[in-house]
């Protein structure tokens, strides 16, 4: 695991270019993301040239998560887990849900990137007090990150060396052709970062010149090895063959891979479907619209007015769609940022704005209502949001969830329901507390039954 004392030390970056590193030697990286999120894995899936994986305390069972571990890793060479924060952060009080205690579970050394912009000394306190905070956390190494040169790097190897026993992996300098542009969802996406595998390789380059690899290596082959993970569970195969198109382009692009194949495990067909560049869409089944940045490329969306067409004729004809975040603000009348307000497909009536702060951030507990295309005999639900955008002049709404935890649509409810389209800003996850694929692709299938006996009574 690579982590670190907080947030920003530059752990995507290292990582990244860790997995550039050792692909580049011919090594096999399956890579995994601590917690809820879609950008860190886009880097380090280029890098490994394979999906990198969610595993989420929130969402998942102990077990699903050591399940999933040992399933995706088989065939690598080393698995490389990127921490969330902190080594010690998460939302539990007593750490139950920390990067350390994923460590924990998974038997996986830690490796500290330490930010020693502004630090000399004072490093050898922050690691002591780390090491020393939970014995049962293997912390095998540190590499020193935005070095200053030289002479800063040798003032850092000195004082931890004098007062700790942890072994420097490596020292990486500060360099702004390093740095990840951010953005107000964090780290930019590779479809937006220009020339992403040349910036890849030359991250890896430059690692592999600052880390020692090999010791790196060593590090990782000394976790234990376990095979007592539970047998994934089987997914439900729906009753026939069902064409989901999937928004896929520039403006849509968070989806979790594992989601993605639960729907082809259950017998779906994946269609890809380009909202800036397609012109109408294809013969479906069902949609499914996930999350991005419209407001980027809202212009281009915009501009494609067949496709904003096609896509609120086959809604309005009953084309059953599941959208999150992104996909329900593509859904909405119209898009406003930066002082520029663009037409959407205009399917809902409501307009999106966006804002300079977060409107919604972090985990969230939901409970479906009776109103919700999948209802659910479940209790409490989790899953996560983050979103910059809010909805104005929402008219008459029929929401599917009521919010316990978070903020949704407006703090107490999310998922806007209307014919046979859900959309709400909270992010789902497929799991076995939540087998949302499964519950959606039933009701594309009983949905598209019932068109078909209507069709041949009449």
């Amino acid at each position: 695991m690579i982590a670190a004392a907080h947030k920003s030390s530059g752990k995507t970056i290292v990582s990244t270019g860790i997995v550039a590193a050792l692909s580049a030697r011919g090594e096999r990286v399956p890579v995994f993301k601590k917690g809820p999120d879609y950008i860190d894995p886009m880097w380090l899936g280029l890098a490994a040239g394979r999906s990198a994986y969610n595993l989420d305390f929130n969402t998942m069972s102990k077990a699903e998560i050591r399940t999933l571990f040992q399933t995706k890793a088989v065939g690598g060479d080393v698995s490389l887990i990127e921490a969330n924060k902190g080594l010690f952060d998460g939302v539990a009080a007593d750490g139950s849900d920390s990067n350390a205690a994923l460590a924990s579970l998974l038997g996986a050394p830690v490796v500290l990137v330490v930010d020693t912009k502004g630090m000399t000394r004072g490093i050898a306190p922050l690691l002591r007090g780390y090491l020393e905070f939970d014995a049962d956390i293997q912390i095998a190494g540190c590499i020193l990150n935005k070095t200053g040169g030289s002479r800063h790097e040798s003032k850092l190897r000195q004082a931890v060396e004098t007062y700790t026993d942890l072994q420097i992996l490596g020292a990486v300098g500060t360099a702004p052709e390093m740095d990840i542009i951010e953005r107000h969802l964090g780290l930019t996406t590779p479809v937006d970062a220009l020339k992403a595998q040349a910036f890849i390789r030359d991250v890896g380059t430059r690692i592999a010149q600052s880390v020692d690899l090999d010791r790196l290596l060593a590090i990782a082959r000394s976790a234990p090895d376990y095979t007592d993970a539970d047998p994934a569970v089987a997914p439900q195969t729906v009753s026939r063959k069902l064409r989901i198109g999937i928004a896929s382009d520039e403006a849509f692009t968070f989806y979790y891979p594992d989601d993605l194949e639960a729907f082809e495990a259950a017998g779906a067909e994946l269609v890809p479907v380009d909202m800036i560049r397609d012109t109408a869409l294809p013969d479906l089944d069902g949609l499914f619209i996930g999350g991005g940045f419209p407001e980027v490329h809202a212009a281009a969306l915009a501009a494609n007015a067949s496709m904003r067409e096609s896509v609120r004729s086959g809604l309005i004809a009953g084309l059953p769609t599941y959208a999150e975040c992104g996909g329900l603000m593509y859904l909405c009348r119209s898009l406003e940022w930066k002082g520029m307000t663009h037409s959407m497909v205009g399917f809902f009536n409501a307009d999106i704005v966006m804002h300079d702060k977060p409107q919604g951030r972090g985990y969230v507990r939901f409970v479906p209502q009776s109103s919700a295309l999948w209802p659910s005999t479940r209790n409490e639900l989790c899953a996560h949001e983050f979103h910059y955008a809010s909805l104005e002049k929402l008219a008459y709404p029929t929401f599917g969830r009521r919010v316990m935890r978070g903020y949704g649509i407006n703090g107490k409810h999310d998922a806007l329901v209307k014919h046979n389209t859900q959309a709400g800003f909270i992010h789902l996850r497929h799991s076995a507390q939540m087998p949302w694929v499964t519950d959606f692709l039933e009701f594309v299938s009983a949905t598209r039954a019932h068109a078909a006996v209507t069709k041949t009574s009449s």
